[in-house]
């Protein structure tokens, strides 16, 4: 027994492997997760599948087609983009929706910023920002019966309070002058405070202390609003210009509810004119083909307009 024994080191369990059951100085492999991801992504691609791709490629479909509902489409092919060319009521909606746009997208950036500047400095009321969201939770047709009712040339009170300081009675959705106006200050009114809550956010995440900096160079409010605040919050007007573009051009509750896309057509937007050819006179085939075009110039419009913007670079990295 004088001889000393080796007594061998224990066995691991799992076959000699270390830690966590990789074999030392062997690289762990990489787990495949792609199985799980695209189990995730099922449900939305399959949302996207039935509700997005398929009534595109329906509506591209009858687009080249002559379908009114009562009869089995009539391949035509390219005979409704043909009469869309020389429509005159076509180019006027889309006249018509562009002076929408500009009021609309116009008016309620110019008031969003200012609000939004406002509460980002002076004050950050949860209240407030309550309150700015309230207009924009109350459904489009109830917001447009209340202007109409408030706006009525003969029962309204706005002209009844324009009377009482000698101004004669407005006729706000029978006039064709003040028709659009009245229709795209509406909408102003409604999705103001959600648009200022947006750039409210974005300004909420430029850094404080070169506002700091600034006031102690001297600078004051409207110079650190055009030097910090508007170069450092462009990806987010990039973002809301390129949604409130998309909604304005899909307007057509409140002219529904209100004018009906009159007087004498000066409301006859591009969706109340699909609405009527699909719908009044039964021409599937030939609003699909206005669709389309809609489709298209929307994608380019937004395009350009992420372009412009650089809307994918931040100058706060």
């Amino acid at each position: 027994m004088g001889a000393s024994t080796a007594v061998a080191p224990p066995r691991q369990r799992g076959g000699g492997r270390t830690g966590k059951g990789a074999s030392p100085g062997r690289p762990r492999k990489a787990r495949d997760d792609r199985k799980a991801a695209w189990l995730f992504l099922a449900p939305a691609l399959a949302g996207f599948a039935l509700f997005y791709a398929y009534p595109t490629a329906r509506g591209i479909y009858y687009s080249l087609t002559d379908y009114s509902l009562l009869t089995d489409p009539h391949f035509t092919g390219t005979a409704n983009y043909r009469q869309l060319i020389g429509d005159d009521q076509f180019w006027n909606a889309l006249k018509v929706t562009g002076y929408y746009v500009v009021l609309n997208i116009g008016s309620q950036m110019i008031l969003a910023l200012g609000l939004a500047t406002l509460m980002h400095r002076l004050t950050r009321s949860v209240a407030l920002r309550a309150m700015l969201l309230v207009p924009w939770l109350v459904p489009n047709v109830t917001v447009g019966l209340l202007w109409m009712w408030m706006l009525d040339a003969n029962l309204g009170f706005v002209n009844h309070l324009l009377g009482a300081f000698g101004v004669g009675p407005t006729g706000f959705f029978t006039s064709p002058t003040w028709a659009m106006p009245t229709v795209a200050g509406i909408n102003a009114w409604a999705y103001t405070g959600y648009t200022a809550l947006l750039l409210y956010a974005g300004m909420l995440q430029i850094p404080q202390h070169l506002y700091e900096s600034a006031s102690l160079d001297g600078a004051g409010e409207w110079r650190m609003f055009t030097r910090i605040t508007l170069p450092l919050l462009r990806p987010v007007l990039a973002l809301v210009l390129v949604v409130s573009l998309i909604g304005s051009f899909q307007i057509f509750d409140t002219i529904a509810v209100t004018t009906k896309g009159g007087p004498v057509g000066a409301t006859r937007v591009i969706y109340f004119y699909i609405y009527e050819q699909a719908f009044t006179y039964f021409h599937m085939g030939y609003a699909s083909a206005v669709a389309v075009i809609l489709a298209l110039l929307l994608g380019v419009l937004t395009a350009v307009q992420m372009r412009l913007l650089r809307a994918s670079r931040s100058d706060l990295a």
